[in-house]
């Protein structure tokens, strides 16, 4: 599940990192583990989104390619060689079965190193193969066709199935031929027994085997990351759409309308500085005012988008919010949070919430502890910000409190209503405040 977490992830970032620009599709390549096979620097053609996809596509193939490869050299490094470790028991010439183990040790610590360091070697299939059959005839010339060499012959098909596809028949026939001849060999040298004899005529079509079983399970690995892919870039899509629409009710809410009355303002205040000189002044200071007002809404619009990190847990994130403000206000607070695996939108109407409600803490509590809870309920998110500050007497109606100047509170319960929640205050004089949110999980 990591490989192919890390594998979906590769294809996901060489589809959606682009860069404007570039006549013509190029991958920057610089060394990497295996476990880092995407991550390069991808640039295509910004012109059309086709382009893109049919680039990530490639992409695609390529990243699962390697990784097959990878894993067919893996094990056939491991199959190959413990064949070759059998006959050195048996054998009449260990010194040809040492040279045997040699080449298969070499060959295979250089295929691996070469892909994991250089995964996009798989791009060039036919210098791949090439090499391969080299070594293949080198295994068969050393093993004089025992079963090192047939193991070896079937990886080599393998390898074939992946990187070529169905194109790959032409190499797996010469295969199949090689190895009757191979076979024929052995049996006119050795005469072995009849069991024996159709096991040895059996190889070689196992080796076909493999090369197809390959195709269909690179064709079956690849369709399958074509569809992760596309459904993790659809969810990344819908959290951009969903955070823009975010930022826009933000700026809606707080900036825009500052700066529309400004703007008010300031038309009537050319016409009023001749006829109306006291007027004209007081739009000045609501100029002022309101511009003051624009950069500390700004401001509060900043911070709150700095306060979560969706890649942070949310629990870290809650607890770093507390530290941070016990340091700035010397009063204790103290997170304890529930391992939740919250939406972005929920996350940050959350954390606006208690960051909010540790404020009016800070301003009019007088408390000397704070306590951030956050649990699940059922199907539903609970958050509850509790100090031990002198309280005060709740209205039946929150908006109420507008009227006070108390314009947090009314800011946090319509935060909870954005979320589909409530919210709720429960205070008594002389017996501290609880600030309770509760938003439904979708």
């Amino acid at each position: 599940m990591c490989i192919w977490a890390g594998l979906t992830r590769s294809v996901i970032d060489a589809k959606l990192v682009v860069t404007k620009g570039c006549a013509t599709p190029q991958i920057f390549q610089r060394p990497m583990a295996f476990g880092s096979l995407g991550r390069t620097i991808v640039a295509a053609p910004a012109s059309t989104e086709g382009n893109v996809t049919r680039f990530a596509d490639r992409r695609v193939e390529h990243v699962v390619a390697a990784a097959l490869c990878r894993a067919v050299l893996l094990a056939r490094a491991a199959v190959a060689m413990t064949a070759a470790a059998v006959g050195l028991l048996v054998a009449d010439e260990p010194v040809r079965v040492v040279g045997l183990l040699a080449l298969l040790s070499v060959t295979s610590a250089g295929q691996i190193a070469a892909l994991t360091r250089w995964p996009m070697v798989v791009g060039y299939p036919v210098l791949t193969l090439a090499v391969d059959s080299v070594v293949l005839l080198g295994v068969l010339t050393l093993s004089h066709g025992g079963l090192a060499y047939f193991c070896y012959a079937a990886s080599s098909a393998a390898l074939a199935g992946v990187l070529l596809g169905a194109a790959a028949l032409p190499l797996w026939a010469a295969q199949l031929v090689q190895g009757f001849v191979v076979c024929a060999t052995v049996l006119h040298d050795t005469h072995p027994p009849a069991v024996a004899a159709t096991f040895l005529l059996a190889a070689p079509v196992a080796g076909l085997l493999a090369g197809i079983g390959a195709v269909l399970v690179t064709r079956s690995l690849v369709r399958q990351m074509r569809l992760s892919v596309a459904r993790v870039a659809t969810a990344q899509r819908s959290a951009a759409a969903l955070e823009r629409a975010r930022l826009a009710r933000e700026l809606h809410d707080s900036v825009a309308k500052t700066l529309r009355g400004m703007s008010l303002a300031a038309l009537a205040l050319p016409g009023s500085l001749r006829r109306q000189p006291g007027l004209a002044e007081q739009l000045a200071d609501a100029i002022s005012s309101a511009a003051a007002a624009a950069d500390r809404e700004t401001r509060e619009l900043l911070e709150g988008l700095r306060l979560d990190s969706p890649d942070e847990d949310f629990g870290s994130t809650l607890d770093r919010l507390c530290r941070a403000w016990s340091t700035r206000t010397g009063i204790s607070a103290r997170a304890e949070v529930a391992a939740l695996d919250l939406p972005v939108p929920v996350r940050y109407e959350l954390t606006r919430i208690a960051h909010e409600a540790l404020t009016n803490v800070a301003d009019h509590a007088r408390a000397t502890r704070v306590t951030v809870v956050l649990a699940q309920r059922g199907r539903s998110v609970a958050l509850a910000v509790r100090d031990d500050g002198m309280g005060f007497v709740v209205p039946d109606d929150l908006v109420v409190l507008q009227d006070h100047g108390h314009l947090g509170v009314v800011g946090m319960v319509e935060r909870a209503q954005t979320l589909g929640g409530r919210l709720q205050v429960v205070s008594t004089p002389g017996g501290g405040t609880t600030v309770r949110a509760l938003v439904p999980l979708r």
